[in-house]
């Protein structure tokens, strides 16, 4: 009888074994989450990990796509993080999650304190600008992110135009 009960025990225990769990690691909306987060850290490499190697990053102002993670994260992340160390990016609402795509609203801002990655000297001026963002994940990385917002609106905060 106890041998039957044990192998009745291990069995059960094996099939729940074999069954792989679904984390929430392993989303698309947790990627993006995680990323987020890295930012908020201000840690542009734990950031810019999350990106695939040939990641494409869309700026809507810019007009022309950064290729790969090591573009990406010094011309977008480090760009971003250094002209302003205080920067908070929030989403606005839950993200809207679709497969493997993920979008939310978000509210960016902080004071611009540092250089700007093209020389653009600091203005000392506070911002916060709204905008959207959509990733594509491939793989767990994030293949695409593409940014909309009111650069213009960015600027006259800034004092720049």
């Amino acid at each position: 009888m106890q041998r039957r009960q044990f192998l009745t025990s291990a069995a059960i225990a094996a099939t729940l074994l074999a069954v792989t769990p679904s984390f929430a690691g392993d989303t698309a909306q947790s990627v993006v989450e995680a990323y987020v987060a890295a930012w908020n850290a201000h840690d542009s490499a734990k950031a810019a990990g999350y990106f695939a190697d040939d990641v494409s990053y869309y700026d809507a102002s810019v007009g022309k796509p950064v290729a790969g993670r090591d573009a990406a994260k010094t011309g977008v992340i480090d760009n971003f993080l250094k002209a302003v160390p205080d920067a908070v990016w929030t989403m606005k609402g839950k993200p809207l999650v679709d497969g493997d795509r993920v979008s939310f609203e978000w509210e960016f801002s902080g004071t611009n304190t540092g250089a700007w990655g093209d020389g653009t000297a600091a203005t000392g001026k506070k911002f916060s600008i709204t905008g959207a963002s959509m990733f594509s994940i491939k793989d767990g990385k994030i293949a695409t992110q593409s940014d909309y917002y009111d650069a213009l609106g960015f600027y006259k905060q800034l004092g720049l135009m």
